[in-house]
């Protein structure tokens, strides 16, 4: 995994955690997060390539979309 990937996936387990926080969720375990923030980093990805629009942007739609999931 390179550095990038690392990065967009700890800064999305952050937004994640911080969701769950802002909406007095239990917080799952870490490997749980760290699942689902790779499985978003990905979307974010593919959706970035389709559109050509911002990561960022689309991590946290996606992190949000989860949340409420």
């Amino acid at each position: 995994m390179g550095f990038i990937r690392r990065q967009e996936i700890q800064l999305t387990i952050k937004f994640l955690v911080w969701q769950y926080q802002k909406t007095n969720v239990l917080v799952p375990e870490h490997s749980a997060i760290e699942q689902q923030a790779g499985k978003i980093v990905d979307e974010a990805h593919r959706i970035a390539r389709e559109r050509g629009s911002n990561v960022l942007s689309i991590i946290k739609e996606l992190a949000a979309d989860i949340k409420k999931s």
